[in-house]
């Protein structure tokens, strides 16, 4: 199946008579002992019909998490003690306090990078136990070349693990890139409408799948049935939702690049993430206060489009401009969402 039947058919019942086409909500902590499941922390039918559908839409085997944060935690908790991480200098904020936290404890080492200086991030590899990409980077919209740095750094003796969240598996397949793990906040595009908080992990190596599993189990950083059934729902649009999201921001893009108030314009060319660069935080919070379509907002990927100046946030690096506002486009009509966002952009 081509990806967009996949996400629609993965992870359904079987086409019995009377079964229901969507797998229900399954509100158990315990079951009846002697068979696969055991215990709810172990496992829940609702998270592996999301699971399925995942891991068929990235080409793996996935693991649901309670949030993208305790997926990242599953993974950075298996760098020995003293390792390095290479990771983007800009990435997503929870991902970069994660790793500075467990460098202050002397647990790893950090070792920030330019993700899209190739050669640089290849040198850096050479010591590293375990390299992070992000690509397009939050918020920057840097991008990786992902087949060289996983293939230096899987030389070097590296896992490899990128970030997916931003291009969903529709628009990246980092598995097929060579990397080792893909990982997700389901938050965003996958469930698609700002109502859930989970995270995800996909792989190929079944021997990491378990470990990570075991990790799972005995962390507990599992998602509820409710929140995995709505992300599942949630993924059966996701085409149509990416398609109509990508296509606003490809066209708001191109006008926001002609527009005079706007110092700079970051694009990657695909996807439904823009960030802009505006001439000071002053215009940048005029613009995010001053919309009436547009929300301001910390978080992405749902069908409704949200904003935020990045550097409100005093954990964000000052590498990112004060004026920077990062705009997660959603499916509304484009020239709606240009009239409310041209309104309330500063003119010279």
């Amino acid at each position: 199946m081509r990806p967009a039947t996949r996400a629609v058919h993965a992870g359904r019942p079987p086409h019995d008579v009377d079964q229901p086409l969507n797998v229900p909500i399954t509100m158990a902590s315990t079951y009846v002992a002697g068979g696969d499941l055991e215990y709810g922390r172990y496992a829940n039918p609702t998270w592996s019909a999301f699971e399925e559908t995942l891991g068929a839409l990235e080409g793996g085997r996935c693991l649901s998490f309670a949030s993208g944060l305790a997926a990242v935690a599953t993974v950075l908790d298996l760098v020995g003690v003293g390792q390095t991480v290479v990771a983007p200098r800009h990435a997503y904020n929870g991902t970069v306090l994660q790793l500075a936290d467990l460098e202050s404890r002397g647990r790893i080492r950090a070792h920030l990078v330019d993700i899209a200086d190739t050669d640089a991030v290849i040198v850096a590899c050479e010591d590293a136990a375990l390299l992070w990409i992000e690509s397009p980077t939050n918020p920057a919209m840097e991008i990786a070349d992902i087949p060289a740095l996983a293939a230096a750094a899987r030389e070097a003796g590296a896992r490899v693990v990128v970030d997916n969240t931003f291009a969903t598996p529709l628009l990246q397949q980092p598995l097929d890139l060579g990397a080792d793990l893909v990982v997700h906040s389901a938050t965003k595009y996958l469930a698609g409408h700002s109502d859930l908080v989970m995270g995800a992990l996909v792989t190929r190596d079944d021997e990491l799948h378990a470990v990570l599993k075991s990790r799972r189990d005995l962390i507990g950083a599992i998602p509820g049935a409710f929140e995995a059934w709505l992300a599942l729902r949630g993924m059966r649009t996701l085409t149509v939702r990416v398609e109509r999201a990508q296509a606003n921001a490809t066209e708001l893009a191109r006008r926001l690049t002609e527009h005079p108030g706007v110092n700079e314009v970051r694009y990657p060319g695909f996807g439904a993430m823009i960030s802009i660069v505006l001439p000071d935080a002053g215009s940048a919070d005029a613009l995010t206060h001053g919309t009436s379509l547009w929300v301001h907002a910390t978080s992405l990927g749902g069908v409704e489009s949200t904003f935020e100046r990045r550097r409100r946030w005093q954990s964000e690096p000052s590498t990112i401009p004060e004026g920077l506002v990062r705009l997660s486009v959603g499916i509304e009509d484009v020239e709606d969402l240009w009239e409310d966002l041209v309104a309330a952009l500063p003119t010279p």
